[in-house]
């Protein structure tokens, strides 16, 4: 399974238009990941993209900013670690809360406080983290086997390395670079 990850800094073309190409290949979900948008703006880009995904069936998952998934009525969201952590009362009336992971005790920890669903990254080495070492197969390997909910990975993932990710126990990856360029 597949989860594309917005990123409209490393968009070609129209962000919109993008989104609803993402949409129409199919994707497991689309995460809107725009950090660095207050708030409103994040609300106003949300909706849209929220409009987008529905015409196409594909879930659309808040990342972090719970309060406009409330607002927007979206019943997933997902979080990092960190965040998930200092937010466990705010989350109870999502369907689904995704966390992603940097180690295996955080996937366990997730996995224990309600996480539906992790990410673990980096996996291969990526343009987004040149400066950060992956953490390679062995990592996501361990995560895997340390949590029973499902494992995405994230980082580097291709055509190519796709089914190593596979042997090593995810349930899919996810692609943020690849899915926002041609």
């Amino acid at each position: 399974m597949r989860i594309c990850v917005t990123n409209r800094h490393l968009c070609q073309g129209d962000f919109f238009s993008r989104v609803e190409r993402i949409a129409r290949s199919g994707p497991w979900a689309i995460i809107l990941r725009e950090k660095d948008l207050q708030d409103d703006a994040y609300e106003e880009m949300a909706k849209r993209c929220l409009e987008i995904a529905s015409h196409y069936g594909v879930p659309l998952i808040v990342h972090t900013k719970f309060q406009v998934a409330k607002r927007l009525g979206v019943c997933r969201i997902h979080m990092p670690y960190a965040s998930f952590q200092e937010n466990p009362d705010a989350l109870a009336s999502f369907e689904a809360v995704g966390v992603s992971v940097l180690t295996v005790e955080e996937a366990i920890a997730a996995e224990s406080a309600g996480a539906a669903y992790l990410i673990a990254g980096h996996v291969f080495a990526t343009d987004c983290k040149r400066d950060l070492e992956p953490r390679g197969l062995d990592f996501l390997k361990s995560v895997c086997a340390a949590v029973e909910i499902p494992v995405y990975a994230i980082g580097g993932v291709t055509e190519k390395n796709y089914s190593s990710v596979r042997l090593a126990g995810a349930s899919g990856f996810c692609i943020m670079s690849g899915c926002m360029r041609d």
